[in-house]
């Protein structure tokens, strides 16, 4: 378990540099068009669809870290007062279904990267597929992550920094 954590730390970490670069290199696209259209009264067409296909990456890949460390979005008013036991069957369902819908990003990101696989992007000149890859290769992360809190918590392991405090 020990060696999964490990591997998993560092694809979350090497995730998170690249959505933080991918955020930064967005702001200056974005900052660019900008200057050349208001300043320059000119414009860069290639711009607005990498920066959307650039914040595709960092919101998914950021999305799956947000899994791993526990921060993605629950309602947790009910599991405040809940007795620790249900608490871990409830964490567990929630992984579950995370862990579904992961798998439905991955098939159905496949399938729209397969279908839009011939189309170019014009002012890019590359595949449609690309849009869609961070569909599923944040898909792949969220079904890893979530796989991975599963085994903790059957392993007894603590799964997050956040989320599961459970009293002793």
């Amino acid at each position: 378990m020990e060696t999964i954590a490990i591997i998993t730390g560092k694809l979350a970490r090497i995730g998170l540099w690249i959505a933080g670069a991918g955020l930064v290199a967005m702001t200056v696209m974005i900052a660019a068009q900008v200057w050349w259209r208001y300043v320059l009264n000119d414009s860069i067409i290639w711009t607005e669809p990498a920066s959307v296909m650039v914040m595709g990456w960092f919101i998914l890949l950021g999305a799956a870290v947000g899994i791993r460390e526990g921060y993605h979005l629950s309602f947790e008013v009910f599991l405040h007062f809940a007795p620790d036991r249900l608490k871990l069957i409830l964490y567990s369902i929630s992984d579950i279904v995370v862990t579904a819908f992961g798998f439905g990003m991955v098939w159905y990101g496949t399938l729209l990267a397969m279908k839009t696989a011939g189309n170019k992007i014009p002012s890019l000149g590359i595949s449609g597929a690309y849009d869609f890859l961070p569909i599923v290769v944040g898909g792949v992360l969220v079904v890893l992550f979530s796989l991975e809190r599963l085994a903790r918590r059957a392993a007894g392991l603590p799964t997050a920094r956040f989320g599961e405090e459970l009293d002793d």
